[in-house]
C-alpha cells in the first residue's frame, strides 16, 4: 500500500501538481507507528485527478475528495481546500479549492495537520504540529470553539487522540472541550459509538473514560455511568474508593497481561468483553440497598445486563455485540457457584461459547478490587482447563432437535431446546451414553 501511494504521488507530481501524504499517516509515521492508510492531498482538482488515474470513484467530489483504486488498494485523494459554514456541525456548507497552507489550517489538531513529501523526504508544517508532538501536546488549530463548531465530533476525538498517543491537553483545548461538551448531543449515535470503540480498544481506555466524566461529555452520552461516581461499596470486600473506581480498575486490568503469567488464551480482549467489563456493575446505583448494616446490590447482574443492552442499543451497536455483552454481564456473578455445582451442570457452563470471556471478566472484576485476591480465579481456571481437556474427548450431542420433535410430536419451540439441554447435561454426567439411551429417556418422559 505504501509503495502504491508513492506511485500516485509520482503521477500527480509528474503532471505538475503538488501532492503529499496528509494527516494520520504522517502523524503515525513520526510516532514510529506503521500507518494503516495513506491519505493524499494535492493541488490537482477533482476532474484532473480523475483524468490522471485509471480507476476513481467520486465519493465526495463536491468537497474535493476522490477515491482512487490502484493495485487493489483504495486511497482518498483530496484537493487542497478551505471550508466555510458548518450548519449541521459536521460537513462544510461550501468549500473553496486553495493551497496547502490553507488546507492545513482547516484541520482539527496540529498533530493531524502535517504533510509529507515521500519523494523529497520533506515535512510541511504550517501549524506547529512537530513542536506540539515534541511537547506531547494536543492542541486545536486556531480558535478551539471554531474547530468544535465545524464538527462536534471533535469533542470526542480530542479525548481519543490525547489518550491513544499519551499526550497532554493544551489548556485552551481542554477548557474548550469542557465548555462545549453539550454539543456532542448533535452528533449521531453511530459516530459517537465509533469514537467510544476506538477509545475502549486503544491505549489508556480507563483514563479516557475518566476524562469523559471530568469534561462533562459522559453525562451527555452515557449518563447511567455517571451515577457510579461516589457510589458506596461494602468495605468488607472493597477498599477502592467507589463503584466508578472499581469499574475503571477492572477495565484497565484487561490490558495488564503481566498480572496473569499463564493466561487462558493469547488473543487480546475483544470489543464485547471490554464493554461488558466497563458496564458489569452499571446497575449498582439502581439496586443499592443497606440491609442488616451491610451494603448489597440485589439482582444487579440481571438488571445490569438489561441496562447495558439498552445503552448499547441506543448507541446503535450490532445485535451480536449487544447479545454477548448482555450474556457476560448477566452471568458475571455465577462463577463462584460453579465450585459447588454437580459435574454435569458445571460442564454445561464450561461448554458455553463465551465461557472463557466470562472467566476473563471474572479476573478483571477481581483485579478491580483492593485488596487483590485472585485465588478463586486461579482455582477456577485450573478446574476449567482440566475439565475442558476431558470434554474434548466427548462425542457430539446424542440426539437432534428434529428427532425430539418427531418422538414427542411437538412443534419447534423452547421446549425442544430445554429437552436437548437436559439430555446434554445427563450425557455430561455419564447417565446417558448412547442415542438409544437418549430415545429411551425421551419416551419415558412422554409416558409420564
Amino acid at each position: 500500500m505504501k509503495a502504491t501511494s508513492i506511485e500516485i504521488i509520482e503521477i500527480l507530481k509528474g503532471a505538475g501538481h503538488e501532492a503529499y501524504w496528509a494527516g494520520g499517516c504522517v502523524r503515525d509515521m513520526l510516532y514510529g507507528i506503521e500507518p494503516q492508510d495513506f491519505d493524499i492531498v494535492t493541488s490537482a482538482r477533482p476532474e484532473e485527478i480523475e483524468d490522471l488515474l485509471e480507476h476513481t470513484i467520486p465519493i465526495g467530489k463536491k468537497f474535493g475528495v476522490i477515491l482512487a483504486i490502484q493495485n487493489k488498494h483504495a486511497f482518498e485523494i483530496a484537493t487542497f481546500r478551505s471550508d466555510s459554514g458548518y450548519s449541521d456541525g459536521r460537513r462544510p456548507d461550501a468549500v473553496e479549492f486553495t493551497n496547502a497552507e490553507q488546507d492545513a489550517l482547516r484541520r482539527d489538531f496540529t498533530i493531524n495537520a502535517l504533510f509529507y513529501d515521500p519523494l523529497e523526504d520533506k515535512i510541511l508544517d504550517f501549524v506547529g504540529g512537530q513542536k506540539d508532538m515534541q511537547e506531547s501536546l494536543l492542541r486545536f488549530i486556531g480558535k478551539p470553539e471554531e474547530r468544535i463548531e465545524e464538527d462536534n465530533l471533535r469533542l470526542l476525538r480530542a479525548v481519543r487522540f490525547k489518550n491513544n498517543f499519551d499526550l497532554q491537553y493544551h489548556p485552551d483545548t481542554y477548557q474548550a472541550v469542557k465548555k462545549y461538551a453539550a454539543y456532542v448531543k448533535n452528533v449521531s449515535q453511530e459516530r459517537i459509538r465509533d469514537e467510544l470503540n476506538k477509545m475502549i480498544m486503544g491505549n489508556n481506555p480507563e483514563q479516557a473514560f475518566e476524562e469523559l466524566f471530568e469534561m462533562d461529555l459522559l453525562e451527555q452520552i452515557i449518563p447511567e455511568m455517571c451515577k457510579l461516581k461516589g457510589l458506596a461499596q461494602p468495605k468488607q470486600y472493597h477498599n477502592e474508593t467507589d463503584v466508578w473506581d472499581h469499574s475503571l480498575r477492572s477495565l484497565k486490568s484487561l490490558t495488564q497481561e503481566e498480572v496473569d503469567p499463564n493466561p487462558l488464551r493469547e488473543t487480546p480482549p475483544d470489543l464485547a468483553l471490554k464493554w461488558a467489563t466497563l458496564l458489569h456493575d452499571i446497575a449498582k446505583f439502581e439496586t443499592f440497598t443497606v440491609k442488616n448494616d451491610r451494603i448489597t446490590y440485589p439482582s444487579h447482574a440481571e438488571k445490569g445486563a438489561d441496562m447495558a443492552s439498552a445503552i448499547l442499543k441506543r448507541l446503535a451497536f450490532p445485535k451480536s455485540i449487544i447479545r454477548k455483552v448482555d450474556w457476560l454481564i448477566r452471568h458475571h456473578m455465577m462463577l463462584m457457584p460453579l465450585f459447588d455445582m454437580p459435574d454435569g451442570r458445571r460442564r454445561h457452563w464450561f461448554l458455553q461459547p463465551h465461557f472463557e470471556d466470562l472467566l476473563e471478566l471474572y479476573r478483571a472484576d477481581a483485579m478491580g478490587i483492593v485488596p487483590l485476591d485472585l485465588s478463586a480465579y486461579e482455582k477456577l481456571k485450573q478446574m476449567y482447563r482440566h475439565e475442558i481437556a476431558k470434554l474434548k474427548l466427548m462425542p457430539d450431542q446424542l440426539i437432534s432437535g428434529n428427532e425430539v420433535m418427531k418422538i414427542l410430536k411437538i412443534k419447534p419451540g423452547k421446549e425442544v431446546g430445554r429437552i436437548i439441554k437436559e439430555i446434554r447435561e445427563k450425557q455430561l454426567e455419564g447417565k446417558l451414553k448412547t442415542k438409544k439411551d437418549a430415545i429411551s429417556y425421551i419416551k419415558s418422559k412422554l409416558s409420564s
